[in-house]
């Protein structure tokens, strides 16, 4: 391996990107995606997913292609592409053979191939490698080498950036763990942990979203309780949360690209080895409920065929990503039960929540005729400052306020209005 390598990002969403800006720092790096629309974007210095600021990325010495051409004979792969799941819960792993086929064509002697991509493991030895063999005719472990780095990038976060997070690696020989320290400790000052093994390192990487996804689950299951109880979990939560090992998580809805994902990885590799997961799939279940149950407790408070405003749709707040948003649960729910429900968002694109989820958006608040109540469901800036005015302006008298991310809490609000957190 030269003491200058080449390295190619394949996949430039939301984790590709940032790696690929920060690699070109030290490296000549290319990035490749499939979507020329994204890298036309990207060469005009708009990024869609606002990770990465117009000025960093016009000043980057990151080249970007939509022809794989570009990436021949490149030193290191890193492959960044999506693994979700299909209409059954089970992995996904479309994008990921296809960027093997990709690479495979592309690959010379001596190159190494990391995966970035959450897979359950054993995915990147048993099936990327045979793949990548299969594409380029050359042998996995002696021709080129595989390696693997799980990503940790969490969208909208610009604390834990790629350039300030711990790097796992591993690799299929010493050798490649060595390369891969130097590649990715260049990014983060040498912070990096080695794992024992790929698979360690896949396992790792799949059991950091599945314990999340567990304990958001838990905290879910003890609101719905506290709910007939008449308390309020934020309440509990902050009475608890003065003991000094209380694990602080709060209630809501659990999407994205990672833990509402992750854990079903897991799960389907653990049936296929004969293991039936249960806390696993169980947190999931509740996890994967919680926008009904939204829903359902929206629709007793408020009249039938009621006018609903959902205020939200992105899967977090501040950010633009769609993906996996489950407050898409809460509108179809409440479409189901007969109540007219209109969707505004600052943030997403109304043409792939339209293509995505068939959601039509209002373009503004202004003009809104007042509704029977207003859903809470994402975090946005725009709404978590509202004051008492814009719920007089947005609700009919009687109006219900549904606080699903208790950005309100401490609002103090018109007393025409009713109230109903999580």
């Amino acid at each position: 391996m030269t003491t200058h390598p080449h390295l190619a990002v394949i996949g430039l969403g939301y984790v590709g990107l940032p790696l690929a800006i920060a690699l070109a720092r030290h490296f000549l790096v290319t990035g490749l995606d499939i979507n020329r629309r994204r890298i036309a974007e990207l060469r005009d210095g708009k990024d869609r997913t606002d990770e990465i600021s117009p000025d960093v990325l016009r000043a980057s010495a990151l080249k970007l292609t939509a022809d794989d051409a570009d990436i021949a004979g490149c030193d290191v792969f890193i492959v960044t592409v999506p693994t979700p799941v299909d209409k059954d819960d089970k992995p996904d792993l479309a994008a990921v053979l296809s960027a093997c086929e990709t690479v495979g064509k592309r690959l010379s002697k001596n190159a190494i191939v990391v995966f970035e991509s959450t897979v359950y493991p054993g995915v990147t030895e048993d099936i990327c490698g045979p793949a990548l063999a299969a594409a380029s005719r050359l042998k996995c472990g002696t021709d080129f080498f595989l390696g693997y780095s799980p990503e940790r990038i969490n969208p909208g976060d610009r604390e834990h950036t790629v350039e300030r997070i711990t790097k796992v690696i591993a690799g299929q020989t010493p050798a490649v763990v060595e390369v891969l320290r130097t590649v990715y400790g260049a990014v983060n000052n040498g912070n990096v942990f080695v794992a024992r093994n790929i698979k360690t390192a896949e396992a790792a990487k799949v059991i950091e979203n599945a314990q999340r996804d567990i304990n958001i689950a838990f905290i879910n299951e003890v609101t719905m309780i506290f709910q007939k109880l008449g308390l309020s979990a934020h309440d509990v939560l902050d009475a608890a949360g003065t003991k000094w090992n209380f694990l602080r998580f709060t209630p809501g809805l659990v999407g994205g690209h990672c833990i509402g994902v992750d854990p079903f990885y897991l799960s389907y590799r653990a049936q296929q080895l004969g293991h039936q997961p249960q806390v696993i799939l169980a947190g999931r279940r509740i996890n994967d409920g919680m926008g009904p149950y939204v829903a359902r407790c929206v629709d007793e408070r408020v009249p039938r065929h009621a006018r609903i405003l959902v205020l939200g749709l992105t899967f977090k707040e501040n950010i633009p990503d769609l993906r996996n948003s489950k407050v898409v649960d809460i509108i179809r729910t409440l479409k189901g039960l007969d109540h007219d429900v209109i969707t505004h968002d600052p943030l997403a694109d109304p043409e792939e929540a339209r293509e995505h989820y068939n959601i039509k958006m209002e373009k503004s608040l202004d003009g809104i005729a007042p509704v029977d109540a207003v859903v809470g469901a994402v975090s946005h800036s725009l709404y978590a400052n509202f004051t008492p005015s814009n719920f007089e302006k947005l609700l009919k008298p009687q109006g219900l306020v549904a606080d699903v991310k208790a950005m309100w809490r401490n609002l103090q609000l018109p007393k025409s209005v009713q109230r109903w957190e999580l």
